[in-house]
C-alpha cells in the first residue's frame, strides 16, 4: 500500500482530561480558563481582554517544554499567535516551545530546589509527573490533556500480511509470545527513557496477571521479566531511534535488511509521522485486542507559586489556544487525538489503522507510581547482567531444624533456595559466595569460598564458574560454636564489592543471617554503619539487601546497616523461600535506582 491519507480539517472535538485520569490538581481549561495571578482570579475571555487589539509595544514571554513528538504542533499554534498578535491582558503573546524527553525533564525536576526556565512543561505522559511527585520534587499543577495518542503495533505490509492484518487481533501476551518464539521479533524503545516502552511493558505485565493470579502470581513475574529479556533483544534507545529502525523505503535491501525492524510498538502518532515522511509503504497497526495503553500530554504548570501573573495569564491563554478548534485542527494535522483520547477516523486511516482492529476502545487506566517502580526494578536487574556477592551466615544456629519442615534445618533450606536461585542467571552474571562465624579463618569472621566472577567462565580445568558455586553451595554448614560475626564481615564484603564495582551491571551485596553479631572485637554497629557510608558513591550504586532468618536475627540492626546504600532488610520466616525474596528486593532496588 502507499502512503496513507492524512486528515483535512473536521469537526473540532476539544481538549480536555481524559476520563479517569489521575491528577494531583485539575484546572479546567476550555474556552474559559481561569488563573490565579497575585491572589486575584482573572477570567480570560476575549470579550473582557484585548486579544485582538495590534500587537505592539510590551510582550509576554512563555517558555514551554515539550515531548519532541508533539513540540512541532505547538511551535505551529505559537507560530500562528504571533502572526495573529494575540494579546494576553493587552500585552503580545510569546511562546517559545523547547522540546525535550519527558525522562530527561523529570530528572531534572525530581531534584529540589530546581532553578527551571520554564514555566509549562508538556510531557507524552503522566507517569514523568507521578515520578516527579514521588520522589517529592517541584511542584506541578496540571491543567488538563491537550492531546491523546493510543499505542498500537506497527509492522511493514508484508509483516502485516504474515500476522493477518487487518483481521487479525492480538492481545499483548500474545504480542509478548509471539517475540518470544521467533515469529513476530519486536522493536521497542526503552523503557526506562520512554513512557511508550515502559507503558507497553505494563500492559504485558497486567496481561500476564489476569491470566494468572494467588500462587500463580510469582509466576506472571517471572513471564513479564522473560518478556523484558525479549524485547531488549530489539531495544531502541528511545521513541525517535525506534522509528529510525524501520525500512526507510520499500527496496529488497531495506525491507530484507536484519538490522532493520519490521514490527515495533510505538504512539499512532509516531506510526502517523513516519507514514507521512515515509519514500514507500508505511506501517500497518494492531491495535491490542485486550485495552491499549495511551499517551495523554498533560499541560503542566511548573511550580505555580513562582509564576509571576503575567506569566499565569499567559500559560492559561497559551491553553486555550490548544483548545480552540483552530488548536486542535493543528494537533489532528500532526498526527493527535483529542485529549479525551476518542478516535479520529481521518488520523487513525493516516497513521495506519483499519477496522476491525478495535482502535476505538477506551485506553485502560495508568500503572500506579507503585507499579510502575516495581517494573522499572524488574527491567533494571533483568536486562541488565547482575554482579552479586552472597554472603551466608555460617554459625552454630543455621543448624537449628525450621518448624515444620521435616527436620530440615535452616542451612539446609537456604541453601537449596540459593540453588534455585542461581539458575535463573545468566552466562555473563558475576555471581560470587562467602561464608561468615566467628574467627572462622584465624582472626577474621568470614571467608571467600568462591569468587565474584563470571558465571559462564572457565576454571583451567574447563568447568564453569557455576557449576564451581553451585558445589561450593553444596557445601556449606554450620560452624560447631560459631557465633555471628555479621559487622567485620559485612564491612569487608562491601569493600569488596566497591573496589571491584563493575560499570553497566548492577551490582549489590546480600547476606543472609539468623542472628545478631555476638563477636566482641567487632567494629560494631556504629562503626559498620560509619564506614558504609564513607564507601557509599551515588553514582556507582550498590545496595546492600540484608535477610533475617528467624527470630534471633536483629532486624533493627540490618535496617541501619542497609540504609545508607539505598538496599533494604526482609525477614524471612521459611528459608526455603530465600530466592523469592531475593529477587523481590533486587527489584525493589533496581527500582531506586531508576528513581
Amino acid at each position: 500500500m502507499g502512503r496513507h491519507s492524512l486528515p483535512d480539517s473536521s469537526e473540532p472535538d476539544g481538549a480536555g482530561p481524559r476520563p479517569g485520569t489521575r491528577r494531583r490538581t485539575v484546572v479546567l481549561a476550555t474556552a474559559l480558563v481561569l488563573a490565579l495571578a497575585a491572589g486575584t482570579v482573572v477570567v480570560l475571555r476575549a470579550d473582557l481582554l484585548p486579544f485582538g487589539k495590534p500587537c505592539g509595544g510590551d510582550s509576554v514571554r512563555l517558555d514551554v517544554v515539550a515531548s519532541p513528538d508533539i513540540a512541532p504542533a505547538l511551535d505551529d499554534v505559537a507560530d500562528q499567535a504571533r502572526r495573529d498578535e494575540t494579546r494576553t491582558d493587552g500585552k503580545c503573546l510569546d511562546v517559545k516551545v523547547t522540546a525535550r524527553s519527558g525522562a530527561e525533564v523529570a530528572d531534572s525536576l525530581a531534584q529540589r530546589p530546581a532553578h527551571n526556565e520554564f514555566q509549562v512543561w508538556i510531557p507524552d505522559s503522566t507517569l514523568w509527573e507521578d515520578r516527579v511527585e514521588a520522589a517529592s520534587g517541584t511542584p506541578l499543577t496540571t491543567s488538563g490533556t491537550i492531546a491523546a495518542s493510543p499505542l498500537a503495533l506497527g509492522a511493514v505490509p508484508a509483516a502485516a500480511e504474515k500476522l493477518g492484518w487487518p483481521e487479525k487481533t492480538y492481545g499483548w501476551a500474545a504480542m509478548a509470545k509471539a517475540a518470544d518464539d521467533g515469529t513476530l521479533p519486536l522493536g521497542v524503545a526503552d523503557p526506562a527513557r520512554s513512557a511508550t516502552g515502559l507503558l507497553a511493558l505494563s500492559r504485558i505485565d497486567a496481561a500476564y496477571r489476569k491470566e494468572k493470579t494467588g500462587e500463580d502470581a510469582d509466576t506472571a513475574q517471572g513471564r513479564t521479566a522473560a518478556a523484558a529479556k525479549v524485547l531488549h533483544r530489539w531495544l531502541a534507545d528511545g521513541d525517535e531511534e525506534l522509528a529510525a529502525t524501520l525500512p526507510r523505503d520499500a527496496s529488497d535491501a531495506e525491507t530484507a535488511d536484519p538490522h532493520r525492524n519490521q514490527t515495533v510498538l510505538l504512539s499512532e502518532q509516531a506510526a502517523f509521522a513516519h507514514n507521512r515522511a515515509a519514500a514507500g509503504p508505511g506501517l500497518e497497526l494492531f491495535y491490542p485486542a485486550d485495552g491499549t495503553a495511551q499517551l495523554d500530554y498533560p499541560y503542566t504548570l511548573v511550580d505555580e507559586n513562582q509564576l509571576d501573573a503575567d506569566q499565569s495569564r499567559a500559560a492559561s491563554r497559551f491553553m486555550t489556544l490548544l483548545a480552540t478548534p483552530e488548536g486542535q485542527q493543528v494537533l489532528r494535522t500532526h498526527g493527535f487525538r483529542a485529549g479525551h483520547g476518542r478516535a479520529d477516523e481521518k488520523v487513525t486511516r493516516a497513521a495506519g489503522g483499519r477496522a476491525p482492529q478495535p482502535y476505538t476502545q477506551d485506553a485502560a487506566p495508568l500503572p500506579s507510581a507503585k507499579e510502575i517502580r516495581a517494573l522499572l526494578g524488574m527491567w533494571t536487574v533483568t536486562v541488565q547482567n547482575a554482579r552479586l556477592t552472597t554472603v551466608v551466615d555460617a554459625s552454630s544456629s543455621m543448624g537449628l531444624a525450621v518448624p515444620g519442615s521435616g527436620g530440615r534445618s535452616r542451612m539446609t533450606l537456604a541453601r537449596d533456595s540459593l540453588l534455585r536461585a542461581l539458575t535463573t542467571f545468566t552466562p555473563d552474571d558475576e555471581i560470587g559466595l562467602w561464608k561468615f562465624a566467628t574467627v572462622l579463618d584465624g582472626s577474621r569472621d568470614y571467608l571467600e569460598v568462591s569468587p565474584t566472577t563470571r558465571l559462564g567462565g572457565r576454571d583451567s580445568g574447563g568447568s564453569t564458574h557455576r557449576d564451581g558455586l553451585a558445589a561450593a553451595l553444596q557445601m556449606l554448614a554450620p560452624v560447631p560454636g560459631g557465633g555471628t560475626g555479621l559487622y567485620d564481615t559485612t564491612l569487608a564484603a562491601y569493600r569488596e564489592a566497591r573496589s571491584s564495582y563493575a560499570e553497566g551491571k548492577f551490582n549489590a551485596v546480600v547476606v543472609v543471617t539468623d542472628g545478631a553479631d555476638d563477636d566482641a572485637d567487632s567494629i560494631g554497629l556504629d562503626g559498620l554503619v560509619e564506614q558504609v557510608k564513607k564507601l557509599t558513591d551515588p553514582g556507582q550504586p550498590i545496595p546492600l539487601i540484608a535477610l533475617a532468618l528467624g527470630p534471633e536475627a536483629d532486624r533493627s540492626a540490618l535496617d541501619r546497616m542497609v540504609a545508607p546504600t539505598g538496599g533494604s532488610a526482609h525477614e524471612v520466616e521459611d528459608p526455603s523461600q530465600i530466592d523469592k525474596v531475593i529477587r523481590q528486593a533486587i527489584v525493589a532496588a533496581g527500582s531506586e535506582e531508576q528513581g
